[in-house]
């Protein structure tokens, strides 16, 4: 799978650019599934009249309060079911939740106190949860073989793994064996040691195959680490501090998600329909759960925490007055917490998982102005975010240091004690079409990568199409793009990159933490759900 001899960058180019040359199905695949170059995926239409823009108010995640807090460890318990959610106005929507919302409850913790979140499963269907960015021991970081079984599920055996991968063109199953699968039946604990930089996570499901149309029916919530450094630094906080979670979904003409599912009890047969087969997409933008929402605000400093949940769509954001003026976007934090100093953008593409901490300064719009936040890689109604409202003058003791941190890693190449090549690209598995790492589709039993604790490693990823790749467990430094110096919006300490279509990228990290088994993967959900995940084994 991976390569780990020197490689020189010629060869590196070389290798991007011989993608299409040695896939099996080569690029034009590749192109077919993703016919347009500004994102991966095929757009659902809605069969449910749609509300207007910018009249929904933003709804806040509800912060979840512990159960216990003895013992210096707070303990939480989420139980996993499905509620009717009214998500377009006047419509019942049924989804699957954590504890009866979309997002789920918010969680904030504390840098270096412990968290365990027990959670109890009450849907019709297996669940494993991942906290996206955690540093979490392997027992607890959701490897989707670790299954959470619901009461009355019968399965042949706890530790053998149905699927196909979602691929096209298979007759019924193929069992995948996997001996280290820790299953349980109702409930599990997960531990979060919380010993990490401040920083936005976010939890969601990450069973084996059903990952994306879980996501999609509603498994996914916000996790939120602070310290007191970053609490000192005057960023602003309260109700200018807005976590913002967007993603794109579709409806069915009664108003339920519409997902181009194969088997839509997600119980037997994973995978999508031949034309979603490079990712889904949705024709509703959705922010904290509301279409198009707007917000009512302060002439003054907003701090906006920015996730993009979305399975497939990409986004280019950026904030645009009614009179066409666009604001800048400071950012100050990235996937893995605050930059070492600010980065101001224009405008900020963000890629399916990343996170984005920005700052929008709206003190210079009249009281009654709107600022909307657009998406430049949307057409139509997909265009359209959300929107700001400045409804009153106000005080604003709020600021940008200069130097934001002085704990970022420092790794340099001369550091790293191997090198490895992956290419993430379009290819044949079973008989149908998939998406592999290394020309390899996932298999839990199989070892891809390992790796000492502490070892430095580079990795050079290398994309046909559009392939948001994550890590677990580890942040990343981006070193290069195609051989040239990282994009603005690569600062900082990041563990999931946006490869765009025919790109190489380098990326430094040191693999410390936990020992154990953990995943690295595109997190486009469709592509991930269709075999694009591999085994990264610390020991």
């Amino acid at each position: 799978m991976s390569e780990t001899r020197e490689i020189g960058r010629r060869q590196v180019l070389g290798i991007g650019g011989a993608l299409g040359l040695t896939a099996v199905t080569g690029l034009a695949t590749a192109a077919r599934l993703a016919r347009r170059p500004a994102f991966t995926g095929e757009q659902l239409r809605s069969g449910v009249p749609l509300p207007p823009a910018f009249q929904v108010p933003l709804p806040l995640p509800s912060v979840l309060k512990p159960v216990r807090t003895s013992g210096g460890v707070d303990r939480y318990k989420i139980t996993q079911r499905e509620a009717p959610l009214e998500i377009l106005p006047g419509v019942k929507t049924p989804m699957w939740t954590y504890g009866g919302t979309f997002p789920g409850p918010l969680i904030e913790a504390r840098r270096g106190r412990p968290v365990t979140v027990t959670h109890h499963n009450e849907l019709p269907v297996p669940t494993v949860v991942h906290l996206h960015g955690g540093r979490t021991p392997a027992a607890s970081d959701g490897y989707p073989t670790d299954l959470v079984l619901p009461k009355n599920w019968q399965a042949p055996s706890t530790h053998t793994v149905h699927g196909t991968h979602g691929m096209s063109g298979m007759d019924g199953m193929h069992g995948m064996h996997d001996p280290k699968a820790v299953v349980t039946r109702l409930t599990r604990e997960y531990t979060f040691p919380m010993d990490q930089r401040p920083t936005l996570l976010w939890y969601h499901d990450h069973r084996m195959d059903f990952t994306a149309p879980a996501i999609w029916r509603g498994l996914a919530g916000l996790h939120i680490i602070r310290d007191d450094a970053e609490d000192s630094l005057g960023l602003p906080s309260g109700p200018r501090e807005l976590p913002l979670m967007i993603a794109d979904r579709a409806f069915d003409d009664h108003g339920n998600l519409h997902y181009p599912s194969l088997d839509p009890t997600l119980r037997k047969q994973p995978g999508v329909e031949e034309a979603y087969l490079a990712g889904v997409l949705g024709d509703v933008i959705l922010v904290n759960g509301a279409p198009w929402p707007v917000h009512e605000i302060d002439a003054a400093r907003y701090r906006l925490r920015i996730l993009n949940a979305s399975n497939a769509r990409h986004y280019d954001l950026e904030a645009v007055t009614d009179d066409g003026r666009r604001l800048d976007l400071v950012q100050v934090g990235a996937d893995q917490g605050l930059l070492a100093a600010p980065v101001t953008h224009r405008s900020l593409p963000i890629a399916p998982a990343e996170r984005y901490d920005v700052i929008v300064d709206f003190a210079g719009v009249p009281v009654g102005g709107r600022v909307r936040i657009a998406n430049r890689l949307g057409s139509g109604r997909t265009r359209d975010v959300m929107a700001f409202k400045v409804a009153r003058k106000a005080t604003d003791h709020t600021r940008i240091p200069r130097d934001l941190s002085h704990d970022l890693p420092t790794w340099r190449r001369s550091d790293a004690t191997r090198i490895r090549a992956f290419s993430f690209r379009a290819g044949r598995m079973h008989g149908g079409h998939g998406w592999l790492i290394g020309g390899l589709p996932f298999d839990p039993a199989r070892s891809d990568v390992t790796t000492r604790l502490g070892d430095v490693e580079v990795w050079r990823l290398i994309a046909d199409v559009h392939h948001p790749v994550h890590l677990h467990l580890v942040g990343f430094r981006v070193l290069s793009r195609s051989g040239r110096k990282p994009l603005p919006h690569d600062a900082g300490l990041k563990d999931t990159i946006s490869l765009r279509p025919g790109e190489s990228a380098e990326i430094i990290t040191r693999f410390d933490g936990y020992r154990g088994r953990y995943l690295f993967h595109c997190h486009n959900a469709e592509h991930e759900d269709m075999g694009m995940m591999a085994n990264l084994e610390i020991i």
